[in-house]
């Protein structure tokens, strides 16, 4: 197939990308932003430059059948900040591309969403795709407002969709210095020998899914045909932040300095996916555990630490 994957060299998007080559797709990426070399591959074109930018988006539509969109221009902490770029940047965008994905003759649109943030605080767990949608986020709302107009685009134009409400996603590549992804940023604290600061009392339930089964589930929904279009992709189970820490000292072999700061009105207590959905339609399950995702990461970031420190 024809693919066009826009934000293609974001922490998913690189790992998306090459998922997509090795299956031997034809890949175009669309992003701000080069990857380093050694992500490059030979067989994709990439484009860079602002999905907004609707001159460029259109030449990168151009003989695409299949459209992931995995850019966001906010995460959860920041966009209550400033909803109304919140809005614009991101529910304005994703419009306006599926207009062009409409006269382009694309045939679907891949859509990662928040499964942490788009259902507001759970009134059960684990939260089905049928629970109510009520984000207490700016950036909880834009997605879900994506989602309805990719479902309004099927409604007139028949332009097929699909929906990924991803819980928290983290692994190798994820950058642990970003706003986003607690995992990483918690290990390269606990790797510098810095103390780890947690928001509230660290009671805090979450999901935690591994990059190459989120990655995997991306995949599954390519060629699904289904009138169900959103599918929860998590772990399926929860665990606090102090249960987190307490893994992240039995992976790294070191001792962990927290520092509890006031919660954040913007966290909802706990939030754990119910994935059964996916299992049943996509023949998808999280392969990867707690334990073995948190090894593979540690593992990679002192990698990473280290070959950085041997070369200064």
């Amino acid at each position: 197939m024809r693919i066009l994957v826009i934000g293609g060299t974001g922490f998913i998007g690189h790992q998306l990308t090459a998922a997509l080559v090795q299956q031997q797709h034809q890949v175009r990426v669309l992003s701000r932003k080069r990857p380093l070399r050694s992500l490059l591959h030979d067989c994709v074109n990439y484009i860079q430059g602002d999905f907004l930018d609707e001159t460029l988006l259109r030449s990168s539509l151009e003989g695409i059948e299949i459209v992931y969109q995995m850019v966001s221009t906010t995460t959860p902490s920041t966009s209550n900040a400033d909803p109304t770029y919140d809005a614009h940047s991101n529910v304005v965008g994703m419009v306006r591309l599926l207009e062009l994905c409409v006269e382009m003759g694309v045939r679907k649109v891949i859509f990662p969403s928040s499964g942490g943030t788009i259902y507001g605080i759970p009134s059960r767990i684990p939260v089905a795709e049928t629970h109510a949608t009520d984000p207490i986020c700016s950036y909880g709302i834009t997605k879900l407002a994506c989602e309805k107009y990719l479902h309004l685009f099927h409604y007139l134009h028949k332009l097929d969709y699909a929906i990924l409400r991803v819980a928290n996603p983290y692994g190798p590549g994820q950058n642990p210095t970003g706003k986003v992804g607690v995992i990483p940023r918690f290990l390269n604290r606990v790797l510098n020998n810095q103390p780890v600061t947690i928001w509230g009392d660290g009671s805090i339930v979450r999901d935690y899914v591994y990059i190459t089964d989120v990655v995997d589930a991306l995949c599954k929904v390519l060629k699904v045909t289904s009138e169900q279009k959103i599918f929860n992709i998590g772990a399926g189970a929860g665990f606090s932040l102090n249960e987190l820490i307490q893994a992240l000292q039995t992976v790294s072999g070191r001792d962990i300095k927290v520092i509890y700061q006031e919660g954040r009105p913007f966290d909802t207590p706990v939030n754990v996916l119910d994935i059964n959905r996916a299992r049943e339609l996509l023949a998808w399950s999280p392969q990867v555990s707690l334990e073995e995702g948190l090894m593979q990461t540690w593992k990679w970031l002192y990698g990473t630490y280290e070959t950085q420190k041997d070369a200064s």
